[in-house]
């Protein structure tokens, strides 16, 4: 079972917020310390967008990535991303980023996934917008998928587990608040649970 601490971009800009999250998930049992790295006025729109302020402050520049990195390493627990744009890999093959998250709203670009393809690096694809029966990439080992629903946060009324899914997916990516499906996923058989922790 591995747990993997969703910090995403929860520490809102704050480097010094974001080593304590990283603390807390190494403190709390997680094996992951999970960031978001992207181009904040690339990949969010302005309009009608009451976190964009939010989203630019978040935006982890190369040098801060670099030293959340060498937390990570420091404390002992892993260090990994979604990472939002191709360009973007360059920063986490110099760390060298053990593997890829690919979020739910990247699942259809193309070009992002085939840059991270091209690492030959282990993959957690989060499913929350695949609207399809087949998973997009042949399942193997290098490939995971998550059971995921793309609400934030998810209504514990919407997440229904069943004695196949976690034969069919990997493991869970949670949104929900509490740990109550977290607990439930772990029962039924996931071996992977991102938690979307803070």
């Amino acid at each position: 079972m591995e747990i993997i601490a969703e910090i995403g971009q929860n520490h809102n800009g704050s480097i010094i917020l974001a080593k304590e999250l990283i603390h807390a998930a190494k403190e709390n049992g997680a094996d992951v310390a999970k960031f978001q790295i992207y181009n904040a006025k690339k990949l969010f729109t302005k309009k009608n967008n009451i976190w964009y302020k939010s989203n630019l402050e978040s935006e982890l520049s190369k040098d801060e990535i670099i030293e959340l990195y060498e937390e990570c390493k420091r404390v002992k627990i892993e260090f990994m991303a979604s990472v939002f744009s191709p360009e973007l890999v360059n920063i986490t093959e110099a760390i060298k980023m053990k593997r890829y998250k690919i979020a739910s709203r990247s699942i259809f670009d193309k070009k992002l996934i085939n840059r991270i393809f091209k690492t030959k690096k282990p993959i957690i694809f989060s499913l929350g917008m695949w609207n399809k029966n087949h998973f997009p990439y042949e399942r193997n080992r290098r490939l995971k998928y998550l059971f995921c629903v793309s609400k934030y946060p998810t209504p514990k009324s919407l997440i229904t587990f069943d004695n196949y899914t976690f034969k069919k997916y990997d493991g869970f990516s949670d949104h929900t608040i509490g740990i109550e499906k977290a607990k439930e996923s772990i029962k039924l058989g996931a071996k992977i649970l991102e938690k979307h922790f803070t």
